[in-house]
């Protein structure tokens, strides 16, 4: 591509990999003694609310589960107003039954006075990468947000051999649960030739500047180095 005229723009995501984790807990290990408290306590927030939180997939699947994901999902972005990106449609969440019900994990969580969930995430998988997420759930829980979108995804991605999950969108509440900012590019062509000079002279600087802020990004991270493990 670069060599049909088209110029990498570096941008990140923040993508949380596996380090040969075989537990959960060997996950907390790798954070500092203060974050490892706050997971720990974030996730005890379930058993406060008695909530029970389980992944989805394959047979269990079922089309009102889906529907059900589609109101979780429209509800989110309705709250978040613009934020929100409303672009996928009933019959869109629908379809995943019976069609991609290999492909999806449900991670929903469950009072115990509803056989139906409260809450729910959305995530995709496909060899060994997990992909997120939307989520909504009927009312706020403390933390249940992070527990359905990030902890309870990593626990089944560890328990599954998943290499690396990429949690979706945003990034200021994931790089406290162990999401490194990690380089991705997209490809930028202008035909116009004096938006595309304009491109050739700064993209350098921006992606040296990009790369700043994710190195800056990394070191903040609540991790102990690999050598303390």
């Amino acid at each position: 591509m670069e060599a049909a005229g088209f110029h990498k723009w570096l941008h990140h995501s923040y993508i949380w990999q596996n380090e040969g984790y075989q537990t959960f807990d060997d996950y907390l290990a790798r954070f500092n003694a203060n974050q490892r408290r706050n997971i720990k306590r974030e996730r005890k927030s379930l058993d406060k609310a008695q909530l029970r939180l389980e992944p989805v997939t394959g047979e269990a699947i079922h089309r009102a589960l889906c529907t059900q994901m589609y109101h979780f999902y429209g509800d989110t972005c309705d709250k978040f107003g613009w934020w929100g990106s409303k672009y996928l449609t009933r019959s869109f969440f629908e379809q995943l039954y019976p069609t991609y019900q290999d492909r999806v994990v449900f991670f929903a969580a469950y009072s115990e006075d509803s056989p139906d969930p409260i809450g729910m995430s959305f995530c995709l998988h496909k060899g060994d990468r997990l992909y997120g997420r939307y989520w909504g759930s009927q009312e706020a829980y403390n933390h249940l947000h992070f527990n359905a979108c990030y902890y309870r995804p990593i626990e089944w991605a560890i328990e599954q051999g998943i290499q690396s999950f990429d949690p979706g969108a945003g990034g200021r509440h994931k790089k406290r649960r162990g999401f490194p900012a990690t380089a991705n590019y997209s490809l930028h062509r202008f035909y116009h030739p004096r938006l595309n000079a304009i491109l050739e002279n700064y993209i350098e600087e921006i992606n040296a500047m990009e790369a700043q802020e994710m190195a800056a990004i990394n070191a903040d991270l609540p991790l102990k180095s690999l050598a303390q493990g």
